[in-house]
C-alpha cells in the first residue's frame, strides 16, 4: 500500500491527523492518539 493511500485519524488530543502505521495493523480500531506524548497529556486536554 502506498503511503498516499493510508487511512488516518485525527488525535482527539491535539486534533492533528496521523496516518496508520504498522505497530497499529491489528488495533487500528482502538488507536486514539497520534504519539506518546498525547497519550500522556490526554487526562489535561480531556
Amino acid at each position: 500500500m502506498k503511503k498516499q493511500h493510508l487511512p488516518e485519524k485525527i488525535c482527539i488530543v491535539c486534533n492533528r491527523p496521523f496516518s496508520w502505521r504498522k505497530k497499529w495493523e491489528k488495533n487500528w480500531e482502538n488507536v486514539k492518539y497520534c504519539s506518546k506524548k498525547c497519550s500522556k497529556n490526554k487526562k489535561i486536554l480531556v
